[in-house]
């Protein structure tokens, strides 16, 4: 019997006679059926520094820590946004806002690990990220290129942890600019001169120590590599292909580019892209830098949301827009608001998130409690759950310690 992936098996199971094997039957369909709706790809949209949630995604008008900021109607009845963001608020029934995040972790390197691995910092492990374990659970249906992206990366770019440095995100910045070191400096001929040569001296090398060879998994690498920089898919990369109106909804901006960028990697099968939109640490003049960072995320937002849904792809993507925390509820000496864990929101839209819907609920006076409470893990395991990972199944770290995927529990009220 020829090798079946699990979703084949599952497809073809419950699809066919093997439906009267009850309760087997049962349970394959059952399998089946989650396999097919399941999402295939993820975009996390990274708000570097931390936004503030007063100014984003829950405004509180009218209150003393609203600081003059008012809120803007959507599309999405009884849901409001603070005002620049008026083109995501026309999608707001395709987004689901969680008002109610908090995590342990107010600093920023901590709090960005924290965000992007569903863990605390452990001196003794690095735990993966969220997209190196997509990248790890679904299988890769013919990509030549990096299934694992970040565009425009800070300092602390999603990383594969203990399922080791192949899950690393791929690192590239504008994509207006070409992709860094994947073009031969040497004509095609004589690169693949160099190839066949590097074999015979690779071969060489290797005889009488094969297996201490194959350990380091360099040949595997220098594969890859090569198949890359050789790949069409590298043509993902390219917004410069897309028409010259596509772009403008977009936005003329690394950022915009950047979310043009991801919606084009998920068309050739790439499973998660990071977008960064950094600067958001607004420790001074809050009202001022969120404005402006407004103006660059609102446009990328909507456009992306927009384009999948006319791509009809929309329900295969999971869409997420966070960051490593909020801002303070009072605005501090010098106009700023400083870094807030303990209630921030998250956006999600895409791969079955209910739009047009909230979950939790920050407590207008400024304090640290709210309603309906969700840890930074829970994100996670609905991102997985949303994808159809199982976010409670384990993996070994190379050193033997087992460790959940995701120690969240989904929100189920937010998952179609």
């Amino acid at each position: 019997m020829p090798h079946l992936h699990r979703r084949e098996l599952l497809a073809a199971a419950g699809a066919t006679s093997l439906a009267w094997l009850t309760p087997l039957g049962t349970a394959l369909a059952r399998a089946a059926e989650k396999e097919r709706t399941a999402a295939k790809s993820v975009i996390v949209l990274w708000m570097g520094g931390g936004p503030s949630q007063l100014e984003t995604f829950d405004p509180k008008p009218g209150t003393n820590i609203a600081a003059g900021t008012k809120a803007i109607n959507t599309a999405a009845k009884g849901i409001q946004l603070a005002p620049g963001l008026e083109l995501l608020a026309d999608q707001m029934q395709h987004v689901a806002l969680v008002r109610s995040i908090w995590s342990k972790e107010g600093d920023h390197e901590r709090g960005v690990y924290t965000l992007k691995t569903g863990y605390r910092p452990d001196p003794t492990v690095t735990h993966p990220s969220l997209g190196a374990i997509v990248c790890h659970d679904l299988p890769n249906t013919g990509v030549e290129i990096p299934r694992h992206v970040s565009i425009m990366p800070d300092q602390w770019p999603a990383r594969g942890g203990v399922l080791g440095a192949q899950y690393d995100s791929f690192k590239v910045f504008d994509p207006k600019d070409k992709v860094p070191d994947v073009t031969p400096h040497v004509p095609k001929e004589r690169f693949e001169s160099r190839i066949e040569d590097l074999k015979v001296v690779e071969s060489a090398f290797a005889k009488g120590r094969g297996k201490r060879v194959d350990a380091t998994g360099h040949k595997d690498t220098m594969e890859r590599a090569h198949k890359l920089m050789s790949s069409d898919q590298l043509k993902a990369f390219d917004v410069s292909q897309e028409s010259a109106s596509v772009r403008k909804e977009y936005g003329d901006t690394p950022f915009g580019r950047g979310c043009l960028a991801a919606r084009r990697l998920i068309d050739v099968g790439v499973r998660c892209v990071e977008v960064t939109l950094g600067g958001w640490d607004s420790h001074a003049n809050n009202h001022e830098i969120t404005t402006r960072l407004k103006g660059t995320l609102d446009p990328a937002f909507a456009a992306l949301l927009r384009d999948l849904r006319q791509r009809n792809t929309l329900k295969d993507t999971v869409v997420l827009c966070v960051g490593e925390f909020g801002r303070t509820p009072h605005l501090n000496a010098l106009g700023g608001r400083d870094h807030w864990p303990h209630n921030f929101t998250a956006a999600l839209a895409g791969g079955g998130i209910k739009g047009g819907t909230v979950v939790g609920e920050s407590d207008p006076a400024g304090g640290k409690e709210s309603k309906d409470r969700r840890a930074a893990e829970d994100l996670h395991a609905t991102v997985l759950k949303a994808v159809g990972i199982d976010w409670e199944k384990t993996f070994r770290s190379p050193i033997g310690r087992t460790f959940a995927r995701s120690e969240g529990k989904p929100i189920d009220a937010i998952l179609g």
